[in-house]
């Protein structure tokens, strides 16, 4: 049974190893070793991520208590993340957090939604009626990535 709850305090380090382990174990298949490394640090810094979470509302998957994944977006319906844990992975998780934040959304009027999607990522999202409105080489930590920015309804 999943159970789909706002975020609270306690699950910052819960959410922050899903995020760490999903792009390591999931986005391997898409990105080198350094890629990965840059982009999820094996020593997250708790602090940044509280941060990164207070200006975004935030979603969480639970199963029997344990964090199934989560979904961050903002209230003009840009998708900052969506991770699921490896071993939720391919099992509905990214699928009812999505369609959570959707309807949070569309009740305060937003038509449009946006993300930037990784590789492992756009399929999902084409899948759900985005589009690709630009390729884009970002840099984290020194490291190029390649990313999507994408348009889709909501």
């Amino acid at each position: 049974m999943m159970s789909i709850r706002p975020y609270a305090e306690q699950d910052l380090a819960d959410i922050v190893a899903v995020f760490t382990d999903s792009v390591h174990q999931i986005a391997s298949r898409s990105y080198t070793p350094e890629q990965l490394a840059a982009w999820a640090p094996l020593s997250p810094d708790l602090e940044q991520w509280r941060a990164r979470l207070s200006g975004v509302e935030t979603l969480v998957a639970e199963s029997r208590g344990v964090l199934a994944g989560f979904i961050s977006f903002t209230s003009n319906g840009h998708i900052e993340f969506l991770f699921t844990a490896p071993t939720f992975a391919r099992r509905g998780v990214a699928s009812l957090l999505y369609e959570a934040a959707v309807q949070r959304l569309a009740s305060g009027g937003v038509k449009t939604l946006t993300t930037d999607a990784s590789l492992e990522a756009l399929p999902f999202f084409e899948s759900r009626g985005f589009s690709v409105t630009e390729a884009q080489t970002v840099e984290r930590n020194g490291v190029q990535f390649r990313r999507f920015a994408m348009t889709g309804p909501s």
